[in-house]
């Protein structure tokens, strides 16, 4: 291992391994340094159950914000898998058992569910003009992830300049009660706004429409797409870019400190033989804020907290729905679980409350229906089928006294939620692994920092930013204008917690990677 490089990054999630091939690729010699015995971070597969052949996305797993240019940019060899259901919401209303459909593409089918449900053609009409309107918004704003940072009055000036206002400036929750009458239609589009931020859909901050934004303009449509082969096959994807371009990437290498004064850097890890130092021209941290100022030895003060439930689980099959819909179309795409609108303001105000959320709100996807080969051709001819619960609303506080006993709890009830909806209890439906337990496991926030070190479990790094500058003057130095900046020049943020980070998406490590190269002599 050589004595310096040109650029260390601290972390070998994806947006490092992002930064690193483009690094590597233009010549400069690069080190990786991640933690783990494997890289990836939170994109990873992994076999969760003892004795059975199935590799589940463990943390992440849909794909919306990695830009297509990044996939060709760096020749990664990926499948990424539309799925023929966008969404699937079952309600159950005035002693009928029902199902709001979204297509993909919106259909016929789309329409009728609709008008199903609310009884007019209206909720729809309002649902094409708004999304209408958002793809709009998205096809302007998705080119600019990769450029240096716009001025928000440039963006402005592009799109719609009432969706601005409801988007940017008023609350989420304004909007979706101004456009939309049924609260379960308000509660399927409110939802984004929501998943792993705990906010409220009224809240001034802003949050949650920052959070909504994110969700909905990936390559400029917000389509969510299913990685072939699981989030690992990204990760292995990006390994293998890295690693052809000349990056070293060296994994049990578990980072103590990082030092940088705007000139030269240096990087301490203790590894398999003992501690080890670099020094470097750059360094790119690929980890949250909060764990960089640690490693420079600074005073972290109150982390970011995480506001999610994790629950995977392996069926023997798919359970039938009360509803009478086939669970195979059912199951396809998003399936909504008591996220009707009121009930994720219940929600939020029970858990900011400190309470556990009575009938907590919670999404499912499937990913073995669009996506078979992450389980062995045995299960797969049995009908055994993966499912992840996300539960919303379950800010990290309400596990801080007893994480073992609040998760139990958690799950029971997003579990209870799903099986409210089924004509068949899910327990029955539930696959069993070698060891005669239930094909069950959740990740609380606690247990998301223990496992892959995002502090507080916080999915995106901390608070969500918009993809633009307020004040143009702010954007004065490189790292500045791609929105990777720290307070010295030659430190950089690559990770989630950059201005534009969050999710899978690799903006993060494009963007440090340019601002690198922009300076680089």
């Amino acid at each position: 291992m050589r004595d310096y490089y040109d650029a260390v990054i601290v972390g070998g999630g994806h947006n490092g391994l992002v930064a690193a091939t483009y690094l590597a690729r233009a010549g400069l010699s690069t080190l990786v340094l991640e933690q783990q015995p494997h890289t990836g971070g939170a994109a990873v597969s992994q076999q969760v159950f003892p004795g059975v052949d199935a590799r589940l996305s463990r943390y992440s797993y849909l794909v919306s914000l990695l830009p297509d240019k990044v996939v060709a940019d760096l020749g990664l060899s990926l499948d990424l898998r539309s799925r023929s259901v966008a969404s699937y919401t079952p309600v159950h209303r005035d002693g009928r058992d029902l199902g709001l459909l979204v297509e993909r593409p919106e259909g016929a089918a789309t329409r009728r569910s609709f008008a199903a449900l609310t009884g007019s053609d209206a909720e729809y009409d309002a649902w094409q003009s708004f999304y209408g309107a958002v793809g709009e918004l998205a096809g302007v704003v998705a080119p600019t992830l990769l450029e240096p940072l716009q001025s928000a009055a440039s963006l402005r000036r592009r799109v719609d300049a009432e969706l601005w206002e409801e988007l940017v400036e008023r609350p989420l929750g304004e909007t979706v009660e101004r456009r939309f009458a049924d609260d379960t239609v308000r509660g399927v589009v409110a939802t984004d706004g929501v998943i792993g931020t705990f906010a409220r859909l009224q809240d001034e901050s802003l949050l949650q429409n920052r959070c909504f934004l994110y969700h909905l303009i990936g390559n400029g449509t917000g389509e969510w797409r299913v990685p072939v082969g699981g989030m690992g096959a990204v990760t292995d994807a990006l390994l293998a870019a890295a690693r052809t371009a000349g990056a070293s990437v060296v994994t049990n290498a578990a980072v103590s400190s990082v030092e940088a004064d705007g000139q030269r850097g240096s990087v301490t890890w203790m590894g398999g033989d003992g501690e080890r130092s670099v020094d470097c021209r750059y360094v790119l941290a690929n980890v949250a804020p909060s764990v960089l100022d640690r490693l420079r030895g600074r005073s972290v003060g109150e982390g970011p907290e995480g506001s999610q439930l994790k629950v995977n689980l392996l069926l023997s099959r798919l359970p039938r729905l009360k509803s009478g819909d086939d669970p195979r179309r059912a199951f396809a795409g998003t399936f909504h679980i008591d996220e009707e609108y009121s009930r994720l303001d219940t929600a939020y105000a029970e858990a900011a409350a400190g309470a556990l959320p009575t009938v907590p709100p919670s999404e499912v996807y499937c990913h073995s229906l669009t996506d078979p080969t992450i389980l062995s051709p045995s299960l797969v001819a049995a009908g055994y089928h993966t499912l992840t619960v996300f539960g919303v609303h379950f800010p990290a506080r309400l596990f801080a006294s007893d994480n073992e006993a609040a998760r139990a709890e958690s799950v029971r009830r997003v579990l209870a939620g799903l099986d409210a909806y089924l004509s068949e209890p899910l327990e029955d439906c539930i696959a069993r692994d070698a060891d005669g337990a239930p094909c069950v496991e959740a990740k609380t926030p606690y247990d998301i920092e223990a496992s892959v070190g995002m502090p507080g479990g916080h999915i995106f790094h901390g608070d969500l930013q918009w993809p633009w500058l307020d004040d143009p003057s702010d954007g004065l130095s490189a790292p500045e204008r791609w929105g990777v900046a720290t307070d010295v020049a030659n430190l950089m943020i690559c990770g989630s917690g950059a201005r534009r980070g969050g999710a899978v998406s690799g903006i993060a490590g494009h963007n440090a990677a340019q601002a690198v190269l922009e300076q680089h002599p």
